[in-house]
């Protein structure tokens, strides 16, 4: 397999860990029943617990510049705020519990959202790279 296959693999990887890490370990209910609220410190400070642990992916794929780490991080930051922001929306509106089908078709749709995110940084690193 190539090398740039594999750093790419072990790039995705990284960042799905750090995800699972950050969404469900870190993650306290200060920050989840919050995250709704539209500038909300909880929902801030969850983003910011997802992009504080995305350089963890550099140990592979460095970025070619500072200037480009800083913009992986807001870009990142951004994404995962709104993308929060608009399951916890939906959920209200359509009155989602784990007990409904909207809940987890919500919670799918932004786990993906969030799993795509990664594979943009890694895009984005690998371009930078060439």
């Amino acid at each position: 397999m190539p090398e740039i296959a594999i750093l790419c693999l072990a790039a995705v990887a990284i960042l799905l860990v750090k995800h699972t890490v950050a969404d469900f370990f870190l993650q306290t209910p200060y920050q989840f029943r919050n995250k709704g609220t539209y500038g909300h410190p909880g929902g801030l400070l969850h983003a910011g617990i997802h992009v504080a642990l995305t350089p963890l992916v550099y140990l592979v794929l460095a970025p070619a510049t500072l200037l480009l780490a800083l913009e992986i991080a807001l870009g990142e930051f951004v994404i995962h705020y709104h993308v929060d922001w608009a399951k916890e929306q939906a959920g209200r509106r359509l009155g989602a519990t784990p007990q409904t089908a909207c809940f987890w078709h919500a919670l799918g749709i932004d786990q993906l959202l969030h799993g795509l995110t990664y594979v943009g940084i890694v895009a984005v690193l690998i371009w930078a790279m060439s």
